[in-house]
């Protein structure tokens, strides 16, 4: 794959260079056969012109021909793309030529007379290997041409714009954040991008799990304590709050933090400093403050004090849930398998369009969090796609062709209706069908209009 995209049939190319029409056209019927698309030349002239560093495939070349022969042909074609593999053809008498053309950077090289399945053999190699190279080339330019920013936070979606410009303006402030969204949309990513795109990078950046820190510790796991404090404390303690000193806290999920510490943190943030258990001295405090929360902080002053939300409120950012961006879903998922392969050392499958139509057609209740874990098992093998809407699943499952017709048609109409927000002229505009047609269908297919609308 390059890019997401399968290796194409035609992508598999030999250009053959051969001044022997007999051989030429032999070695054509038999790679061809083998599924390889074959361009074959009597001279190497109709290699110039080639754009070699962007083709896939690989060339086969006779070294003694009349002309420009074999190992200038491959030096010429190293000299554009040093990764371009080149596989020579030798006479009996040419092998010692041939073994330093192997030096000089040819992939390889068959002795005459040679069975068609030797050639075929280091042909498909060559070629796997071709594509490998092409494929780093590509992901390696993409990540140069992106800024560190748009890789941390992927997305083309107007929303995740909008996201990214928001935290490029904020970044280099000490201001307060809240940053809202729903469990699983990457809230730690966001936080660790304002610490790390701004002044505080060097120093530390300090992650509270609110939700997971024991009620009875939680206080002194923020602000420290002093030996002999209470039971059990036999020496000094640093709190999380003054190990960030310089750099940056990240209250994650805020709303479980305990009524009683939400005083006392609102303290530490206005006054930024704090008195660790058993200490009447202060300790000052230079942090900056982010905290996340999946809930409506304002919603319920008796859980959470309003004071402390308006506080924390100084800029709220919001990320959207996956489903409110699914134009930015095939991306993503591509771009996490492809990290799942490097992870796993697999390759990636291939994602045909009926697997990608279960993924745009899916609600993903856990965000990215859940689709990065379905890209992890799909390049392990241990995951196919959805079963869309109580259909087959969206990449075949069991059933006759009928009935996998119908799930991959249902997912279809249901991801474009879901794109345009259960709208109809758009939706049967976009499929090319007309509004009867698309009411056929969705009728046929038990497809509802609140159904349509829940993406």
């Amino acid at each position: 794959m390059v890019d997401g995209k399968p290796l194409r049939n035609e992508d598999r190319v030999v250009h053959l260079v051969d001044d022997d029409a007999d051989l030429r056209h032999a070695l054509t019927q038999s790679l061809e056969l083998e599924g390889l698309t074959v361009t074959a030349h009597s001279d190497a002239s109709g290699i110039a012109d080639l754009p070699l560093r962007e083709l896939y495939g690989v060339i086969v070349c006779d070294i003694r021909m009349p002309g420009q022969d074999g190992l200038e042909t491959m030096r010429r074609a190293l000299a554009i793309d040093p990764t371009m593999p080149v596989i020579l053809i030798t006479g009996h008498g040419d092998v010692q030529m041939a073994v330093e053309a192997m030096r000089a950077g040819a992939y390889d090289f068959i002795e005459k007379p040679f069975p068609a399945n030797r050639l075929f053999s280091v042909v498909e190699r060559a070629i796997e290997k071709r594509r490998l190279v092409l494929e780093n080339r590509v992901l390696r330019n993409a990540l140069e041409g992106a800024d560190e920013l748009s890789s941390r936070l992927v997305g083309r979606n107007p929303a995740m714009q909008r996201l990214r410009a928001q935290i490029a303006a904020i970044a280099d402030t000490d201001a307060d954040v809240l940053i809202t969204g729903e469990t699983g949309t990457g809230k730690e990513v966001v936080a660790r991008a304002l610490h790390d795109f701004g002044p505080r990078a060097a120093a530390n950046f300090v992650a509270i799990n609110c939700a997971a820190v024991p009620a009875e510790i939680f206080e002194s796991e923020l602000f420290g304590h002093e030996a002999g404090a209470f039971t059990g404390a036999q020496k000094l303690r640093i709190g999380k709050l003054e190990h960030a000193s310089g750099g940056t806290v990240f209250l994650d999920e805020i709303e479980s933090m305990p009524l009683d510490l939400q005083a006392k943190l609102l303290r530490a943030i206005e006054g930024r400093a704090i008195e660790r258990l058993g200490s009447n001295k202060q300790v000052p405090l230079d942090v900056r403050f982010v905290a996340a929360t999946k809930s409506d902080l304002s919603a319920d002053p008796a859980k959470f004090r309003s004071d402390l939300y308006y506080r924390l409120n100084v800029i709220t950012l919001t990320i959207p849930a996956l489903r409110d961006r699914k134009d930015d879903i095939p991306l993503l998922f591509f771009q996490m398998a492809r990290e799942a392969r490097a992870r796993y050392r697999r390759e990636i499958p291939e994602v045909t369009p009926a697997l990608e139509a279960g993924l745009m057609a899916h609600d993903w209740p856990g965000n990215v969090r859940e689709l990065r874990n379905a890209a992890d098992r799909f390049v392990l093998g241990m995951w196919q796609g959805f079963e869309v809407k109580g259909q087959q699943q969206a990449t075949g499952g069991s059933g006759n062709l009928g009935e996998r017709l119908d799930a991959f048609e249902r997912s279809v109409i249901l991801t474009e209706l879901s794109r345009n927000d259960g709208a109809m002229k758009p939706t049967y505009e976009a499929l090319g069908i007309s509004r009867k047609g698309l009411y056929d269908k969705m009728r046929r297919l038990d497809i509802s209009a609140d159904e349509s609308r829940d993406g």
